[in-house]
């Protein structure tokens, strides 16, 4: 594939495919700079393995895993270094707390659990299928069914 050839369909790609990197993106980030941060390094990611992509599994599924490694590395990066500007993790992203009350403190229990933890239910909210999930994250479809579970009931003792 020719040089032009190759970032147009990156292009596309990315186009097609923006909703899931942000979303992954979002929900391990405590602001919006960081949710930019963390997609930059996606699409990094993505474009250094684009040439490797050989279709074996679906874009979205391809992205997915793409997105969650990286976001993954960076979270426990960023847990190993001491932060000396905390964060504020009760900004909402997309509307205030007093619009949306409910999914601003969903996102606040979600980014309390294990980054596996936080990688599963996204995908979960995003209504992928189970096997979908499993391929994606690299689990067995019942340890997808187990684990989603037991993060449902996580979630409902987290206190805010």
């Amino acid at each position: 594939m020719k040089n032009k050839e190759k970032e147009r369909a990156f292009e596309q790609l990315v186009e097609r495919q923006r909703q899931t990197i942000y979303s992954v993106c979002y929900l391990f980030a405590n602001e919006r700079q960081e949710a930019d941060d963390l997609a930059q390094e996606v699409l990094i990611r993505l474009w250094q393995g684009f040439d490797s992509f050989r279709g074996q599994s679906s874009e979205k599924t391809w992205v997915y895993r793409v997105a969650l490694n990286t976001c993954i590395s960076a979270d426990r990066h960023s847990r190993r270094r001491p932060d000396s500007n905390p964060l504020d993790v009760d900004v909402d992203l997309f509307a205030d707390e007093e619009q949306c009350p409910a999914a601003s403190r969903l996102h606040r229990r979600i980014g309390k659990l294990h980054p596996f933890d936080r990688a599963l239910i996204l995908l979960w909210l995003e209504d992928l299928p189970y096997d979908e999930i499993a391929a994606i994250m690299g689990i067995s479809v019942d340890n997808v069914s187990v684990r989603l579970v037991r993060i449902r009931e996580k979630l409902k003792k987290i206190t805010d």
